[in-house]
């Protein structure tokens, strides 16, 4: 599965090159000028990166990037920015930017800090606690208070790789290729079947899922914390 990189830039030539450049080194690749937008397409797009501009009409870099770190907390983000004073690359480090680049820049550096940041930010999850639920995905055991719940290891594979994910939409296609193997996305309902049955064994109410949300037309998402998010 390609890595997906949202780009966030107002200028768009240099948006077009970044994204042709991108999507040439194998990436799926997507842009956006207005920082009012970005939220919005990130949560559809569901990126491995993206890469921020911090001048951006609508909602700027800075204030995107506090966003990010609060909802979308393993996403990694790269800075590309003309703003290349030391207080501003300390304050996108600090609000939680992986790296910070700044204009004008040389095209192969870029493509290798993208290459680092994603190699270096992959995450991995070896426990996960939902509620009274606690999963070890490391030994395959799963409890709720002092019951010890029963789960196959398709399922440890699905809630893994969603958890490596939090608060994004994961594609129903994606989970076929990553989970199950299909190297073309067949008409199935085996991730639907296999959220059903893992809502039953974890959620309070399956019929109100607080923690594997569906996502209408996408897939799915996992939000550990607990949400009322209605399906």
């Amino acid at each position: 599965m390609k890595k997906r990189i949202l780009v966030v830039e107002d200028d768009m030539a240099l948006a077009r090159v970044l994204r042709d450049n991108l999507q040439f080194e194998g990436y799926e690749t997507e842009c956006v000028s207005d920082g009012a937008q970005v939220q919005a397409r990130a949560k559809e797009f569901g990126p491995d990166l993206v890469v921020l501009d911090i001048m951006l009409p609508g909602v700027n870099g800075f204030d995107l990037c506090s966003v990010f770190r609060q909802h979308y907390h393993h996403l990694p983000i790269l800075i590309l920015s003309a703003r290349g004073h030391k207080a501003d690359k300390l304050r996108g480090l600090n609000l939680g930017a992986d790296d910070y680049l700044t204009k004008p820049f040389d095209l192969e550096e870029l493509l290798a800090r993208v290459k680092a940041v994603l190699r270096r930010t992959r995450p991995t999850t070896d426990t996960l606690k939902m509620g009274p639920v606690t999963i070890d995905f490391v030994l395959e055991t799963t409890r709720s208070s002092s019951t010890e719940l029963h789960l196959t290891h398709r399922e440890y594979e699905l809630l893994k790789y969603l958890s490596e994910r939090q608060g994004v939409a994961v594609h129903r296609d994606e989970l076929l290729c990553e989970i199950w193997g299909f190297m073309d996305a067949p008409f199935t309902r085996a991730v639907d079947n296999a959220i059903g049955r893992l809502r039953k064994k974890i959620e309070p109410d399956p019929h109100r899922p607080r923690f594997i949300h569906t996502v209408h037309g996408d897939g799915y998402m996992l939000t550990p914390e607990g949400r009322n998010q209605g399906g």
